[in-house]
């Protein structure tokens, strides 16, 4: 298992578990993985292991409670405690009613750029940016296989008014002082035809959720 996993490898496979017989597993989105990497290794967080479902499923969200609850049926026997580190990510409500069936905690939040951000400040936010579309580091980094590709761009570029001619700007939630991120997210502003606004969120609520488990 790489500690540096690919973002090709996280998109489509995932990550397995970095340690079995640990006490906490976080299991977790495959865009969530270098965070929370970083975050173990920053503050000596060897006790909680990680492993992480496909990140594709951010654009198959009817696959999460399924995913999670087969991941927490297999992982189960080897740890103390599971924490499910994925926000409601589009399921409507199904994956916190799953996790609440099989008695695991999750981190609160609708989606992930809303815990980047911090729950409480994107819900202030939200009421003047509905015609925002945000990306993340990870998003940003994959933006061809997250957006582009799948809602067929690459083909037919003429689409791109009718899935975003109702937002008016791109901002980018970074995690990290990146340059070359930063360049590139202002790329995907351009490609779509919306203004650009960056701003550092750090790890946000993410942080948070883990530091519980410190």
């Amino acid at each position: 298992m790489s500690v540096n996993p690919s973002d090709d490898a996280l998109t489509r496979d995932g990550l397995a578990p970095d340690r079995r017989q640990g006490k906490i597993l976080l299991l977790a989105c495959g865009a969530l993985a270098r965070e929370i990497l970083a975050l173990k290794e920053a503050n000596g967080w060897d006790h909680m292991a990680l492993t992480c479902l496909p990140a594709i499923y951010h654009i198959q969200p009817q696959k999460i409670p399924a995913a999670v609850e087969a991941a927490v049926q297999k992982h189960r026997a080897d740890f103390d405690e599971i924490l499910v580190v994925y926000a409601d990510c589009g399921t409507g409500g199904l994956l916190q009613a799953k996790c609440a069936e099989l008695g695991v905690e999750m981190v609160a939040g609708p989606h992930c750029y809303a815990f980047f951000e911090g729950n409480d400040r994107f819900a202030e936010l939200a009421e003047e940016e509905f015609t925002a579309f945000y990306l993340t580091d990870f998003l940003v980094r994959q933006f061809d296989a997250f957006v582009w590709k799948p809602m067929g761009l690459d083909r037919h570029p003429e689409l791109r008014d009718m899935y975003f001619g109702n937002y008016t700007k791109l901002v980018y939630q970074a995690q990290t002082e990146d340059p070359a991120l930063t360049e590139k997210a202002q790329a995907c502003a351009e490609r779509l035809g919306l203004a650009f606004e960056r701003r550092f969120t750090g790890y946000g609520d993410l942080k948070s959720a883990l530091q519980t488990k410190a």
